[in-house]
């Protein structure tokens, strides 16, 4: 019996590794890092991640998006008692609600079309360790109910299995809604928010944490410099003016770009403004409605231009300008798409009628131009 047990663990195993879902990861409980700086804040977050690792409480870490929550969810499970167990992360976002079942509770081979061979699901893939499920509030209605139960009875059926398999997991979900008001929009269970809601861990957005910015921007900086095997030794002053007064709405995440980007494209020792990219240093213009209109519904151009970019001033009718008013007319209509699609390049280049790439040439341009 002994012999057939670990036969047949070892052939989960093997399953497990070849059919693991391509949303799924399996990590290293060894393999990652979180950074953190000294101010209150974080001194707060290292207090509230070693009160609850210890426990197998459910956690429920809200958070925007890039704010870190998955790298929480990891320290966590670093000083648990599952540490040297499985640390498996799902993006509940990113399936469809048909699979979603079966990517977590696993299924068996022929129970629905497509089902062409036994497949084990998360719950089963984590098994002594951590379940972290990203942007929970995502995850379909009907598979609510599934998940409730398997957390209440501690076991779990295949989508088309008749076989109840015992489960031993810890659950951490993440959410950047309030999972209360999606009970109350209908869109959660609540008996399900109050099983995940033994203890809540709130990540501050960076724009609320500004003496983390440059923090981090330097662990970024040296970092990055190091890999591109470069002697970059900071930040010019009027950079880090600009990442202080720049809101970050991709929070951490954003910046580490960011700061890979610049690096890349500095070439002395220090990163100049003129690497960075071109939404954050004409954040401020678009921070004004481009569509505001005068008491007759006209809108006043000139005005609207000049609070957008001081450097285009209004064109002088005497002199042939043809040229920069298209261009000003151009760059109107490129800020009013980006403020509208929240700096979506794609769906930007999608109302403007031009590709991505021509956007971005467009933009580039413009900068070169605003020198």
């Amino acid at each position: 019996e002994i012999l057939f047990i670990i036969k047949q663990a070892l052939s989960q195993q093997q399953d497990t590794d070849m059919q693991a879902p391509r949303n799924a990861r399996v990590k290293d409980s060894k393999s990652s890092k979180y950074l953190f700086s000294n101010s209150a804040d974080a001194k707060y977050l290292q207090n509230q991640i070693s009160l609850v690792a210890p426990t197998d409480y459910s956690v429920i870490i809200y958070g925007e998006s890039g704010a870190g929550k998955e790298g929480v969810a990891r320290l966590i499970h670093e000083k648990s008692r599952r540490s040297n167990m499985p640390f498996v992360a799902m993006d509940c976002g990113a399936i469809s609600r048909e699979l979603a079942g079966s990517e977590l509770f696993g299924h068996e081979k022929g129970s629905f079309t497509g089902a062409l061979n036994q497949k084990i699901g998360h719950f089963e893939t984590a098994y002594g360790g951590t379940l972290f499920l990203d942007e929970v509030g995502n995850l379909p209605y009907d598979t609510q109910i599934l998940l409730l139960r398997v957390l209440q009875e501690r076991v779990l059926r295949r989508i088309g299995g008749n076989k109840e398999i015992p489960t031993d997991v810890r659950i951490i979900v993440a959410s950047n809604e309030r999972l209360s008001d999606a009970c109350q929009r209908g869109k959660f269970r609540e008996d399900l928010y109050h099983r995940l809601n033994e203890f809540g861990i709130e990540l501050q957005p960076l724009r609320k944490r500004k003496e983390d910015i440059i923090y981090f921007a330097n662990y970024f900086l040296t970092e990055t410099s190091a890999e591109l095997g470069k002697n970059i030794i900071g930040l010019e002053a009027e950079v880090e003016d600009v990442f202080l007064n720049y809101p970050w709405p991709g929070n951490v995440r954003e910046l580490k770009n960011v700061i890979k980007r610049a690096v890349l494209l500095t070439h002395g020792d220090r990163v100049p403004v003129k690497a960075l990219p071109f939404e954050i240093l004409n954040h401020a213009q678009l921070q004004f409605n481009v569509a505001e209109t005068d008491i007759n519904g006209a809108t006043n151009s000139n005005t609207q231009l000049n609070q957008m970019n001081p450097s285009f001033s209004a064109p002088e009718f005497s002199k042939p300008m043809l040229k920069k008013v298209a261009m000003e007319a151009e760059y109107e209509m490129i800020m009013t798409a980006l403020a509208k699609t929240n700096f979506n390049k794609s769906k930007a280049a999608e109302i403007l009628g031009i590709d991505r790439k021509t956007l971005y040439n467009k933009m580039k341009q413009m900068q070169m131009a605003d020198k």
